[in-house]
């Protein structure tokens, strides 16, 4: 019951910005689990301490054992005083890919990937913070720019001031040009993570938002603060009723392909194939959870 292309899929339920200038913070993030950690040295580090956060990382990953997490580096823009000293230092490093903070067009995805090939960055895929009304209104041109590019980061916050929104906790304000963003790199086969809930201490808040994300299509959530880790990972990790589902439309629609039918019925419901499609998804992504060995996540029923 695996997905198509299941050696391939990677769940990013959960994506931990990590401030590069902190190491206790990178030493600790080893043993987290999060999907991935994106190790940042833009806008959590101060400009005064930018060159030291690049050495730290540098330095750190030289060991590049984060468990099963996924390992990128968000660098500065290229347009700063830093970017192009992020590239050159870490794009032969042991890392899976790149962020590249607010990008606005299809233009400057080109310009990031072929200035990271030129640092020596030719097997690392990136991925593109969007974060900007221009940013949203091109959001499909961006999506469309690379096979590059394997993920689209809401930058929430920073769209929230450019809108002039006040953001309240059903993010009301937002919705719109979120799910603009997630149609774009849905049209384009991209994956696509939800920014940040930024209240540490309230727990429902933070809940609320991580399954508001997974009901609005993301696949998974930015993480700030590695309390909000099991959160995160719980909104968007299959339960054991979605399970259940998924294998029972898995097993109807093969009976139905065998007697000749291109749908099924269960419980008094159509079934069509695109149904088909969800119920892989949930198995492909029950599969790798598994594989984390994050078995307590697995077959809950809420």
């Amino acid at each position: 019951m695996n997905c198509i292309n299941d050696t391939h899929y990677r769940p990013r339920r959960s994506a931990l910005y990590v401030p590069a200038h902190k190491i206790k913070y990178i030493e600790k993030s080893r043993s987290l689990n999060a999907d991935c950690i994106i190790f940042d040295l833009q806008e959590s580090v101060p400009p005064s301490r930018k060159a030291e956060a690049r050495q730290h990382l540098v330095e750190q990953l030289q060991d590049s054992d984060f468990g099963y997490s996924e390992r990128i580096v968000r660098v500065n823009k290229l347009s700063s005083d830093w970017g192009t000293d992020d590239l050159a230092a870490i794009a032969t490093l042991d890392i899976d890919g790149v962020l590249f903070p607010n990008i606005e067009s299809a233009d400057e995805m080109h310009l990031a990937i072929a200035t990271l090939d030129a640092a020596g960055g030719e097997s690392k895929f990136v991925m593109a913070n969007i974060e900007t009304p221009l940013g949203v209104l091109r959001a499909e041109e961006i999506a469309a720019s690379s096979d590059r590019l394997s993920t689209i980061v809401m930058g929430t916050s920073d769209l929230a001031n450019s809108l002039r929104i006040n953001v309240t906790l059903d993010r009301q304000g937002l919705l719109t040009y979120l799910s603009m963003c997630i149609l774009a790199a849905r049209a384009h086969h991209k994956s696509i993570i939800d920014g940040p809930h930024f209240n540490l201490k309230d727990v429902v808040a933070c809940e609320y938002s991580c399954r508001q994300a997974r009901d609005l299509g993301f696949d998974g959530k930015a993480v700030i603060h590695p309390i909000q880790l099991t959160y995160t990972n719980d909104a968007l990790t299959p339960k054991g009723v979605d399970i259940r589902k998924a294998k029972d439309i898995i097993y109807a629609m093969e009976q139905a392909n065998a007697e000749g039918q291109s749908v099924a019925v269960i419980d008094d419901r159509l079934i069509e194939p695109c149904l088909e499609q969800w119920a892989n998804r949930v198995i492909c992504l029950y599969n790798k959870v598994k594989e984390y060995g994050q078995a307590e996540l697995l077959g809950r029923e809420r």
